[in-house]
C-alpha cells in the first residue's frame, strides 16, 4: 500500500494558506520521509457562510502541484480532487498535461462532479448540468492528450479540427474519480484508472451528495462491486482511501491500532491511503511527516 499526504487546508476565512509550511519544502520533506505522493483539494470560490460553518480554503491544486513537482523527483502528484465541471475541459486538459510534462510523468488527475451550489453559481456553471459536463470532460481529456487532431462538440463549445501539445509523459494521465454512487463506479470501471471513495461521516456524505459508506466491510463490498464491473480492467484500478481517524495527527501514539486499521483497509482492497494533514506550522508539519514515514512507511 502507498501513502499520499494531503496538504492541510485552512478552515474558515482566517489564517494563511501556507501556514502548514512552504509547498516546495513540505513536498521535499515528504519525499525524503518515504511518502509516495502529495495531494491538494479544490475550492476556488467557497461561500462565506460555508466557511463560517467549518468549510475550508485551498490553493489551486494544479498550480500547487506544479510547484511541488519542481522540488521533488519521485512523489506522485494528486488532485484530491479537482471539480471537472468548473473548467472548460480543454483548459483542464492543458493544465494537467503541463504538470505531467514538467514533473516527468507524475500527475494523477483526481476528479469529482462537485457539490457546492454557491461555487457553481459564482463560476457561471449550471449545477444541474454537472454530470453531463463531467462526462464531456472524460471524453475530451484523452483526445486533447493524444496530440492528434480531433473535433468535439460539447454543450457549450465546438472544437473543430484542433490539436493540443504537449503530449503528457503518461499515456494516459491516470484519472481517479471520487464519489460513492453507482454512476461513479460505472464511470471508473469503464473510463478511469482509480476510485477515491468517500469514507467520511454520514453528515459529510450527505453534504457532498453521495451515498454513505458506514464501515470497512461496506467499503470492501463496493470495491468488489467495482472490480466486478471493470472485468478485465479490474487489476488496473487503484483505490485511494482517505484515513479519517483524527488521532493519526499524533502518529507515534496508538501505533498498533492504526496499523490494524490500515491493514484492514489494505485487505478491503485499498492500494493507496490519503492522510490529511492537520498542522499549522512548518515545524509541526515536518515532525508529522517524519514520524508517520518512520512509523508506517519505512525507508
Amino acid at each position: 500500500m502507498q501513502y499520499l499526504y494531503q496538504y492541510p487546508d485552512r478552515h474558515g476565512a482566517d489564517g494563511d494558506l501556507l501556514d502548514a509550511g512552504p509547498v516546495d519544502e513540505v513536498a521535499a520533506v515528504a519525499e525524503k520521509a518515504s511518502w509516495h505522493g502529495l495531494s491538494f483539494t479544490e475550492h476556488p470560490v467557497p461561500g462565506a457562510r460555508w466557511l463560517d460553518a467549518g468549510g475550508h480554503q485551498t490553493l489551486d491544486p494544479l498550480v500547487a502541484l506544479g510547484h511541488a513537482a519542481a522540488a521533488t523527483t519521485r512523489l506522485r502528484l494528486l488532485t484530491f480532487l479537482a471539480v471537472a465541471p468548473y473548467r472548460n475541459p480543454f483548459l483542464l486538459a492543458k493544465a494537467a498535461a503541463t504538470v505531467d510534462k514538467l514533473s516527468g510523468g507524475r500527475l494523477i488527475l483526481g476528479l469529482g462532479t462537485g457539490y457546492q451550489k454557491s461555487e457553481f453559481f459564482a463560476l457561471g456553471v449550471d449545477f444541474e448540468e454537472r454530470n453531463a459536463l463531467f462526462d464531456e470532460a472524460l471524453d475530451v481529456l484523452p483526445l486533447h492528450w493524444s496530440g492528434e487532431p480531433f473535433s468535439y462538440r460539447g454543450r457549450h463549445f465546438d472544437a473543430r479540427e484542433v490539436i493540443a501539445r504537449p503530449r503528457p509523459v503518461q499515456d494516459p494521465i491516470p484519472i481517479w474519480i471520487g464519489g460513492n454512487s453507482k454512476l461513479a463506479l460505472r464511470r471508473i470501471a469503464e473510463r478511469a484508472q482509480g476510485w477515491m471513495p468517500l469514507t467520511a461521516p454520514q453528515q459529510v456524505a450527505r453534504t457532498v451528495r453521495t451515498p454513505y459508506l458506514a464501515s470497512t466491510a461496506e467499503l470492501a463490498a463496493k470495491i468488489a462491486e467495482l472490480r466486478d464491473l471493470a472485468g478485465d480492467r479490474a487489476d488496473q484500478l487503484d483505490v485511494a482511501v482517505a484515513y479519517s481517524d483524527p488521532a493519526i495527527a499524533s502518529p507515534h501514539l496508538d501505533v498498533e491500532r492504526h496499523r490494524d486499521t490500515l491493514g484492514q483497509l489494505e485487505a478491503a482492497g485499498a492500494t493507496w491511503v490519503i492522510v490529511a494533514g492537520a498542522t499549522s506550522s512548518t515545524a509541526a508539519t515536518v515532525e508529522f511527516l517524519d514520524r508517520f514515514g518512520a512509523t508506517y512507511i519505512g525507508g
